[in-house]
């Protein structure tokens, strides 16, 4: 998948798993990808699997998901 599918996908696994709002979800994969947790994905797409976005998800809400 794409970069931009992979943050969707991303996006789309921390609302349906921690229920968060979607807007919330968006508010954490951006701050995720302001802070560079992205970074190694842009320089190399095929690590945007389906797989990988499950573990993004985790680690993302694990990391932003208390932070204001």
């Amino acid at each position: 998948m794409s970069y931009e599918a992979h943050l969707d996908e991303v996006t789309t696994l921390i609302y349906e798993h921690y229920g968060l709002s979607e807007k919330a979800a968006i508010a954490l994969v951006m701050r995720a990808q302001a802070d560079d947790f992205f970074s190694g994905h842009d320089d190399d797409p095929s690590i945007c699997t389906q797989e990988r976005a499950e573990q993004d998800a985790k680690a993302v809400f694990k990391k932003y998901g208390k932070a204001k």
